[in-house]
């Protein structure tokens, strides 16, 4: 009897194990698609008062995109040529922003979901990233979705790191409505989100 106990104690225990397991995956990818935001309390300078739409949240670490610091609107032109591509044609503006000091010299695209091309990708609702320069080509002609910006480098954390900055308060998680991903006024946008959260500033 003792030893059956014993054996029901294990499996329990082992259960319980996995259950913790699976709640701290969960937690890890609860911020993918989601807005990360600054608290008030936020002690690293680099990301104070940011916003952050989130692309990767798991194991293995996070990975996002500041959409509150703007670097203002470039022709779609100038910024095809810087990257190479073919840009006779290329028409109207694009919006910049800084989206994190990780890697720079790497340039991201969100844009809304009304035009999408075969390589774009939906990460939440109305919010996609094109992962090829299709878009940045179908924005070029005039034919691209209504709302976009390019992103000059991205904000990342290895493994737990974000998780143990949530814990401690440093940010606090929102949903990231396409009005506050392409807000028409970025340098509002972390106002906006802690208002929202039911904080007087």
């Amino acid at each position: 009897m003792g030893h059956a106990r014993k054996k029901y104690v294990f499996i329990a225990a082992v259960l319980l194990g996995l259950t913790a397991a699976l709640g701290a995956a969960a937690q890890d990818r609860r911020t993918a698609g989601q807005l990360l935001v600054a608290s008030e309390s936020m002690g690293d300078p680099r990301f104070r008062e940011t916003v952050i739409y989130m692309l990767e949240h798991d194991a293995k670490g996070a990975l996002g995109l500041v959409v509150n610091r703007p670097l203002g609107r470039v022709p779609v032109a100038a910024l095809m040529t810087r990257l190479g591509l073919d840009a006779e044609q290329a028409r109207g503006e694009i919006a910049l922003i800084q989206g994190g000091p990780v890697d720079p010299g790497r340039g991201f695209i969100l844009h809304s979901t009304d035009v999408m091309d075969e390589n774009s990708e939906v990460l939440s609702p109305g919010v996609a990233m094109g992962t090829s320069a299709d878009v940045l080509r179908l924005i070029g002609r005039g034919e691209g979705p209504d709302y976009s910006l390019f992103a000059f480098g991205y904000a990342g954390w290895g493994p737990g790191q974000l998780d143990g900055e949530l814990a401690r308060a440093d940010w606090f998680v929102t949903a990231a409505g396409p009005d506050m991903v392409f807000a028409k006024d970025p340098s509002l946008t972390w106002r906006r989100a802690v208002q929202g959260r039911g904080v007087d500033l």
